[in-house]
C-alpha cells in the first residue's frame, strides 16, 4: 500500500513549480552587466548567494575578479548593496508586491578581453527556507516535517492564488478603462469626420452657387 505522504507529494507536485527558483551562471565583461528580474509578491521571504567562479582552481582568486551587486525592489528601494567582492548573499522579505531586480557589474577597469563568470542562486517562497535546518534543531520526525513542507506549500498556493485574483482584478479594470478611452476616441473621430464631410459639402455647395451652377 502507497505511503500517504507519497500520494500528497505527487498531487502537490505541479504546485511547487508556484515558487520561484532561479539557479544561473553569468559571464560578465567589463562595461556591460547584467540584470535579473523576478516577480514577487508581498510577505514572501527571498534570499540570494552569488560568488565569483575562479578561472584557475587551485590558486587564490584574484583580486580583478570582483563583482558589485545591488538589488532594489519595484519602486526602487535598495535592499542589498555589495561593492567589488568575490561572494556574497542577500535574505530579506518583500514588503512591495513586483520585479524585483538585482543587477551585477564588474570593475570597469578591467581588461576588457577578461571574462568574469558569477554563479547565482535566488530563491523564494517555500524554496526559500532551510527545511534541513529546521529538521536539525527541533529533531521532528521525517513524517512531521513533511506535513509541514505540505502545509506551507498549501499556504502557498492559497496566497498565490488571492494574489492571482488580485491581478486579474487590476487588469479588468485596465481593460475597462482602455475599452472606455477607445469607445470616446472612436465617437470622437467620427464626430470630427462627420464636421469635416459637412464642412466639405458646404464649401462646394457655396462654391457652386457663387458659379451659378445650382
Amino acid at each position: 500500500m502507497s505511503n500517504p505522504i507519497n500520494l500528497l507529494l505527487l498531487l502537490l507536485a505541479p504546485a511547487l513549480m508556484c515558487t520561484i527558483v532561479n539557479s544561473l551562471q553569468l559571464e560578465m565583461k567589463s562595461g556591460h552587466p547584467k540584470c535579473i528580474s523576478e516577480d514577487i509578491k508581498s510577505n514572501v521571504i527571498t534570499v540570494g548567494k552569488y560568488h565569483v567562479v575562479n578561472p584557475n582552481p587551485g590558486y587564490p582568486i584574484s583580486d580583478s575578479h570582483t563583482v558589485t551587486v545591488r538589488v532594489r525592489s519595484p519602486y526602487g528601494n535598495g535592499h542589498h548593496y555589495a561593492d567589488k567582492v568575490h561572494s556574497g548573499d542577500f535574505a530579506f522579505t518583500a514588503a512591495e508586491a513586483g520585479d524585483y531586480t538585482a543587477c551585477f557589474s564588474v570593475p570597469p577597469d578591467l581588461d576588457p578581453g577578461v571574462t568574469v563568470t558569477i554563479d547565482f542562486v535566488w530563491r523564494s517562497g517555500i524554496a526559500a527556507r532551510e527545511w534541513s535546518g529546521v529538521a536539525k534543531r527541533s529533531k521532528i520526525e521525517v513524517m512531521e516535517l513533511e506535513l509541514k513542507k505540505l502545509y506551507d506549500t498549501v499556504s502557498s498556493i492559497h496566497d498565490e492564488m488571492f494574489y492571482l485574483r488580485e491581478r486579474e482584478v487590476e487588469m479588468q479594470d485596465l481593460n475597462d478603462e482602455t475599452n472606455a478611452k477607445m469607445f470616446t476616441f472612436s465617437f470622437l473621430s467620427i464626430l470630427v469626420c462627420l464636421s469635416v464631410a459637412g464642412l466639405q459639402l458646404w464649401h462646394l455647395k457655396s462654391f457652386f452657387e457663387k458659379k451659378k451652377l445650382l
